[in-house]
C-alpha cells in the first residue's frame, strides 16, 4: 500500500478518499463464487494446493477517482502503472491523464492540452498514444514526458477510440454536431490512421459510435465494432488486417437473426492472449465469445451472467489464463466474473458485486484491464453518475460455501406495529471461522416499500437476531442476505413473511363500590398503549347500565396528554349499576374497553 495513507474524509454515508489515500473495501461488497483451480497472488497465479504461506492476502483496494465520466484505461506492466482519462464531453481547456500504480496509488499525470479520451500503448509498452479533441500526443512511459502530437479532426464533443495494431496508430471520429448527436443511430463515425504528425482516413466508416480494440496475441489484427447505433441498426464487428499500409478488411458479422432479434448492445471487445478468440460485451446478450478466424461462435460458450445483468466490459490476462466479465447489476448481483478463459473449464466463477458507497455500483464500458502475469485486476467502477472507482483486485486463493440452515422465527410470535421484532436464524459457514465476526443484511418489504434493517452480527454458532421496529399494519415481508467475505461465498436469500397486528390498547378503571345518587358517581382512569404513541384529542365512550338492564350513553370522556381521564355521573335509579369505558382504537391500535359496577344507594 506504500508508506503514506492519507485521511479518510467522511461526508454523509460516503467517505470521499482524496489523491493517492484509498480505502480497503473488502467489507463493503459481496465476493462470491467457487475456488478457481488456482490463486491470483503477488507473485503469479499460484494452486490452491500449494502450501499457504505461497499464496498472497486477498485484497480489493478502492481509490476514488477525480473524474465524473470515464474515457478509458490503460496497463503499462513494464512501468507498473495504470493510465485513466476522464473522457469530457462538451468541454475544452486544459486536461490530464491521471496515473496510478499497481498498488492503486496516484503517483502523477500526464498533461493535455484539452480533454482526453481514448488510449493506447504502442507493442512495446515505450510509447502511450492519447486523443484530444484536435491531435493524437504521445508520451514516453519510462520519462513520463510528452513526446509528440498528430493532427487529427476536431472532435470536442463525443470522444475517440484508440489502438495500436501492425505498428500503426488508429483512432476513430464523431464529427462534431453537439453532444446529443454522439448516440443517434444516424451519425457518422470514421476510422483514421496517424501518419506522423497528420491522421489519414481509412475510408472506412460507419453510422453509430465505434469501438477498436487490438491486442498482443494477434498484434497485425484490428478489431471493430459498431456501438450506439440502436438495436434496429443489428451493429456489426469486423476485423482489419493492420500489417500492409492499407487496412483490409477481414471477416465481419451481424447479429440479428431472420426476424431482426438478437441485435448487438456493443460496450467492450477483447481478444484472447493466443489471438484465436474474440469477446465481445454485448449489454442485449451478454458475454459472446466468437471465433477470431471467421468471428462464427466459439463451439463452447461462456454461462451466461447472472439474471440481471448487462454486460459492460471483458478483457483476458496476458498469460491466458483468465477472462474478466465485467457487468452494470443492482443490489448483490454479481458486477464482475473472474473465471478461466477457456469456457469448457467448468470451475465455477468468482463474483463480486460492487454495492456501496465507497465502491461504485456496476463495472464501466470498457473498464477492465490486466496486469500481464495476471496477478492483478483492475477494474473501474461507477455509482451510475459522477461518481468513480479504480479497484487493484487480487482475488482470494479460496472461497467456502455459506447457508443459511432451519426456519426463520420471531420474537414475539406476532408481531406489533411500532414494537421491536426480532428475526432469529442460523447461518452455517464453511471452511475457516471469519477473522472477524461476519453480519447478515436485512431488508423490509412492506405496503410502503422497501426499506433496510440494520445488519445483525453472526454469533460463534452461527444463531442471530434481526432486529426491526415495524412501522405499518399488514403484510411484511423480510429479505434476509449474507453478502460473503473475504473467504466464504454469500448465502442464498431467506424470505419471512409476517402480518403485522396493530399494537394493544389498555383501559384501567378506579371506582367507588358504593355512591349514592345525591353525591354522584366519581370514576378516574388511564387509556395505555404499546407501540407508537397514542394519538392527542381521544375521546372515550361511556354507557351505563342499571339493575333493569337499560343502557344509555354518557357523555365522553377526553384523554389528557398523560392517558388520565375522570366520569362523573348522577344516577337516577338505585341499585348495582355497570359503567363501560371503551376505545374505539385508530390506524395503528386496537381499540379496548373496561368496566366498573358501583352500588347507588339512596
Amino acid at each position: 500500500m506504500g508508506p503514506h495513507v492519507g485521511p479518510l474524509i467522511t461526508a454523509g454515508r460516503r467517505s470521499i478518499l482524496w489523491g493517492d489515500e484509498l480505502k480497503r473495501s473488502l467489507g463493503l461488497r459481496r465476493v462470491t463464487g467457487a475456488a478457481l483451480a488456482v490463486a491470483l497472488g503477488s507473485a503469479g497465479l499460484v494452486a490452491v494446493g500449494a502450501p499457504a504461506a505461497s499464496a498472497a492476502t486477498p485484497s480489493d483496494e478502492a481509490a476514488k477517482l477525480p473524474i465524473a465520466s470515464f474515457g478509458a484505461m490503460v496497463v503499462d506492466d513494464a512501468h507498473e502503472r495504470v493510465y485513466v482519462t476522464d473522457g469530457r464531453k462538451s468541454s475544452s481547456g486544459p486536461s490530464e491523464v491521471l496515473v496510478y500504480n499497481f498498488a492503486g496509488q496516484r503517483v502523477g499525470s500526464l498533461a493535455t492540452d484539452w480533454p482526453a479520451s481514448g488510449m493506447a500503448l504502442s507493442a512495446d509498452g515505450a510509447t502511450l498514444h492519447v486523443s484530444q479533441s484536435n491531435r493524437i500526443l504521445t508520451f514516453d512511459t519510462a520519462t513520463q514526458t510528452r513526446t509528440g502530437a498528430a493532427f487529427a479532426p476536431y472532435d470536442v464533443t463525443c470522444g475517440r477510440e484508440v489502438a495500436v495494431a501492425g505498428g500503426k496508430t488508429w483512432f476513430t471520429e464523431t464529427p462534431y454536431s453537439g453532444s446529443s448527436y454522439c448516440d443517434r443511430p444516424d451519425n457518422m463515425a470514421l476510422l483514421y490512421g496517424v501518419q506522423g504528425t497528420s491522421s489519414v482516413s481509412t475510408g472506412w466508416n460507419s453510422q453509430g459510435r465505434l469501438r477498436l480494440e487490438a491486442g498482443p496475441g494477434a498484434p497485425d489484427r484490428l478489431v471493430m465494432g459498431q456501438a450506439g447505433a440502436g438495436p434496429t441498426a443489428d451493429a456489426f464487428l469486423t476485423t482489419f488486417d493492420a500489417s500492409g499500409d492499407t487496412l483490409v478488411r477481414g471477416p465481419s458479422r451481424r447479429f440479428a437473426d431472420a426476424e431482426g432479434k438478437g441485435a448487438m448492445d456493443l460496450k467492450d471487445i477483447g481478444q484472447s492472449a493466443d489471438g484465436k478468440r474474440i469477446a465481445v460485451a454485448d449489454a442485449a446478450y451478454g458475454t459472446r465469445l466468437l471465433d477470431a478466424a471467421d468471428l462464427t461462435d466459439a463451439p463452447t460458450a461462456y454461462q451466461p451472467l447472472p439474471e440481471g445483468s448487462k454486460a459492460s466490459a471483458v478483457a483476458f490476462s496476458g498469460d491466458g489464463k483468465y477472462v474478466a466479465r465485467g457487468a452494470a447489476a443492482t443490489g448483490s448481483t454479481a458486477d464482475l466474473l473472474i473465471q478461466p478463459a477457456d469456457p469448457k473449464d467448468g470451475t465455477t466463477p468468482l463474483e463480486f458485486a460492487f454495492e456501496g458507497d465507497l465502491d461504485g455500483t456496476r463495472v464501466v464500458p470498457q473498464g477492465l484491464g490486466w496486469a500481464k502475469d495476471g496477478s492483478r485486476l483492475f477494474a473501474v467502477t461507477s455509482d451510475g453518475g459522477s461518481g468513480h472507482w479504480l479497484h487493484v483486485i487480487k482475488p482470494p486463493a479460496a472461497q467456502y460455501d455459506s447457508r443459511f440452515t432451519g426456519t426463520l422465527t420471531t420474537t414475539p410470535t406476532k408481531p406489533v406495529v411500532g414494537e421491536p421484532v426480532g428475526i432469529r436464524g442460523k447461518l452455517e459457514l464453511d471452511g475457516p471461522a471469519p477473522a472477524e465476526p461476519v453480519k447478515v443484511a436485512a431488508v423490509r418489504k412492506d405496503a410502503d416499500g422497501t426499506q433496510e434493517v440494520a445488519a445483525a452480527k453472526v454469533a460463534a454458532d452461527g444463531s442471530f437476531t434481526v432486529l426491526d421496529v415495524p412501522d405499518r399494519v399488514g403484510e411484511a415481508t423480510y429479505t434476509l442476505r449474507f453478502l460473503g467475505d473475504v473467504t466464504h461465498r454469500p448465502a442464498e436469500d431467506v424470505t419471512l413473511t409476517v402480518d403485522v397486528a396493530k399494537a394493544s390498547t389498555g383501559i384501567e378503571l378506579t371506582a367507588p363500590a358504593e355512591a349514592t345518587r345525591a353525591g354522584g358517581v366519581s370514576i378516574t382512569g388511564k387509556l395505555t398503549g404499546q407501540g407508537r404513541a397514542l394519538p392527542s384529542g381521544i375521546s372515550l365512550k361511556v354507557t351505563r347500565t342499571d339493575r333493569f338492564g337499560t343502557t344509555g350513553e354518557l357523555t365522553s370522556a377526553s384523554v389528557a396528554a398523560d392517558g388520565t381521564f375522570s366520569v362523573k355521573d348522577l344516577p337516577s335509579k338505585r341499585g348495582r349499576t355497570l359503567y363501560t369505558v371503551s376505545y374505539a382504537g385508530d390506524a395503528l391500535h386496537e381499540g379496548s374497553s373496561a368496566t366498573a359496577t358501583v352500588k347507588i344507594t339512596a
